[in-house]
């Protein structure tokens, strides 16, 4: 029998309880995991509560990222070995997987190597970050030395990873965070400006240190009517990045802006690096790279033990942390 997160009604975090069950054997394709550490990510919080891009079958499992060491290998899986040390990432559907819990079963090409440099819980706190900044910024976005930009949620777990990349391509971050509180921790985490919303203004604060031409690269997950001020301080030709939903209030299309700058406003999710096996390698690569050599460094904000899960999505809803929030089993 496994210990299982799962919630059998949509809610907040009470609605999760770890329940005793079999977990049965993995099936073609599939690998087995004894789960160490896993990393909490938001749109946990959002698919537990009904607010996903997906709907969940109750009662559900959820999780993305996990590590641990493999305990059984499905048929036609090649590539691993019993008791190899892993980490997976967000390559499926939480739909059909979820990793909270001390076993799991998922897809084999959501499994990576586990890098010898980390220890289990930074493992478990790497890509949905990594490869969600890579995918947007790197891949799509070509950031570049010379390029400056904008990183809204900051000090967010994805946020602190869009920091690291921008810095490691020689180009200016811009970190976002609502109040002062958060300022000085953004900096330690190599924010080049810190702009505060509740005191400065974005737009001029923006204009300000890109001397009038704007961030040629916006990276934002809040939405709503902020994306009216992003639209302002994005340079000509600029694309912003829209990757998640976190307001609650309508997003607004700039219409004025978006002509008069010729701007891309592009729905984006890490999905379309982890489920195409090219980008999806080209990813892997860069984040390994990234981490060996020091550019890439995962900051972890608070560890709770399995038992203190629902405390943990509480504390991913406060939006009191500053990096990675990872649960050890």
């Amino acid at each position: 029998m496994s210990r299982i997160v799962r919630f059998h009604r949509l809610g907040g975090p009470d609605v999760l309880q770890i329940d005793e069950m079999a977990l049965g054997a993995p099936k073609a394709g599939e690998i087995r995991l004894r789960v160490r550490a896993i990393g909490l990510n938001r749109a946990e919080a959002m698919f537990r509560s009904g607010a996903y891009i997906e709907t969940p079958s109750l009662p559900s499992g959820l999780g993305y990222e996990a590590s641990g060491e493999i305990e059984a290998i499905g048929e036609g899986v090649t590539g691993f070995a019993i008791g190899q040390a892993v980490s997976t990432m967000p390559a499926f559907s939480m739909t059909e997987y979820g990793v909270y819990g001390d076993a799991a079963i998922v897809p084999a090409h959501a499994v990576v190597e586990h890098p010898s440099s980390l220890s289990w819980s930074e493992a478990a706190a790497i890509w949905m970050q990594y490869l969600t900044a890579y995918g947007a910024l790197v891949e799509i976005g070509g950031v570049a030395p010379g390029d400056t930009v904008i990183v809204t949620a900051a000090s967010s777990s994805v946020g602190l990873a869009a920091i690291q990349i921008v810095n490691a391509a020689g180009a200016t971050a811009i970190a976002v965070t609502r109040t002062r509180a958060k300022c000085a921790a953004l900096e330690n985490a190599g924010a080049r400006h810190v702009v505060a919303t509740e005191n400065d203004d974005l737009v001029a604060e923006t204009l300000r240190i890109t001397k009038g031409a704007g961030a040629r690269l916006v990276f934002d997950p809040i939405g709503g009517p902020g994306v009216e001020a992003l639209a302002k301080a994005t340079a000509i030709g600029g694309t912003i990045f829209l990757y998640g939903a976190l307001s609650s209030a309508p997003t607004p299309f700039p219409l004025f802006a978006a002509i008069r700058k010729q701007l891309t406003l592009r729905g984006y999710t890490l999905f379309s690096v982890t489920r195409d096996p090219q980008k999806r390698e080209r990813g892997i690569r860069f984040v390994l790279d990234g981490l060996t050599s020091g550019r890439l460094r995962p900051i972890i904000a608070r560890s709770f033990p399995l038992a203190q899960i629902v405390e943990a999505h509480r504390y991913l809803e406060s939006n009191a942390q500053i990096g990675k929030i990872v649960v050890t089993v």
